[in-house]
């Protein structure tokens, strides 16, 4: 089978290499002016893995596109509707695209498959591809589980299929909305998580833990999605990656904003956040969202904004 891999960057490359491994031919897209890219296309390598030798390369989109079986997009999920209005002028129609990011559009509050939809057709066939792992044990053979999720249980099932292995078991969810607002917010509290770690308050991770699929399920539902979906792999499936991992992008800026540290790298649960903090949900209650918006947006404390969290009026855990 034939794969595009649209975006280069950690997660981007390590489906390339994935992909290839299992045995389908592989086209990685990159921008012409980007310096990572070429710097890819001239070592095979990065700091994370080296690229199998028969995976090409490509700075021309309609070549990507018209590779293609399936269309693999990872990028920064703020970029996707852009660089989806360049992939809307080729010959996508008959392509299969899976997103393999997790975030909101921080303007619009919008799913990426919902962006997906609206610039390339409403029945266009995309997939949410999202769950646990981490390149650096993935490249060391340590299996683990995700989850694809679309509205065509058969184009679910194809991308599967297409993608299973003793590396990767998959899992189907046909609750799309829950599986991509879960996959969104586990990152956000990726950096609750690292703001616990940065504050020596770490034994509040269980609490966190606890309570964090309470909050996402609400959520979810409120949007129209199944709340048990904050139990599965896109979100609570994925918290050991996120919550405790020294990989992890999110908790490791959560650590780094609370103890004043430089971080340089990409944190999509911030933009969730600022996407957050643009929609107007009075009905639910979001209190860690709510804690970690005045902590980063309204600068508030975190020491005492996250002691004032766990120190709320006592109510019943499950009602």
């Amino acid at each position: 089978m034939k794969i595009s891999v649209l975006g280069n960057g950690r997660w981007g490359s390590f489906l390339a290499w994935y992909s290839s491994k299992i045995g389908h031919e592989v086209l990685i897209w990159g921008r012409g002016n980007s310096r990572n890219f070429h710097d890819l296309i001239k070592t095979r390598k990065n700091q994370y893995l080296t690229l199998q030798p028969e995976i090409k390369f490509t700075t021309s989109l309609n070549e990507a596109i018209s590779h293609s079986d399936i269309v693999i997009i990872s990028i920064n999920s703020q970029y996707l509707r852009s660089l989806l209005k360049k992939v809307s002028k080729t010959n996508f129609y008959d392509k299969i695209f899976t997103l393999n990011m997790k975030g909101l559009e921080i303007d619009t509050g919008k799913r990426l498959t919902q962006i997906a939809k609206e610039e390339l057709g409403v029945n266009l066939k995309v997939a949410a591809w999202v769950g646990p792992g981490h390149v650096q044990d993935f490249i060391n053979g340590v299996p683990n589980c995700m989850v694809v999720s679309s509205d065509s249980p058969a184009i679910t099932d194809f991308v599967i299929s297409a993608f299973s292995s003793k590396l990767i078991r998959f899992y189907s969810n046909p609750d799309l909305i829950g599986t991509e607002i879960g996959a969104a917010l586990k990152n956000v509290f990726g950096i609750a998580a690292g703001m616990l770690d940065g504050l020596n308050l770490t034994s509040l991770k269980g609490p966190l833990i606890a309570r964090g699929p309470f909050e996402a399920s609400r959520l979810i539902k409120y949007l129209g999605g199944n709340e048990l979906s904050a139990y599965g792999l896109a979100h609570l499936g994925d918290y050991e990656a996120t919550i405790f991992s020294k990989h992890s992008h999110n908790r490791t800026f959560g650590e780094s904003f609370v103890t004043n540290k430089q971080f340089d790298y990409l944190a999509e649960g911030l933009s969730t956040l600022q996407s957050l903090n643009n929609m107007y949900i009075p009905e639910i209650e979001l209190p860690i969202i709510e804690s970690l918006n005045d902590i980063i947006i309204h600068k508030v404390d975190p020491l005492n904004t996250l002691n004032d969290l766990f120190m709320r009026p006592l109510k019943n855990e499950f009602y």
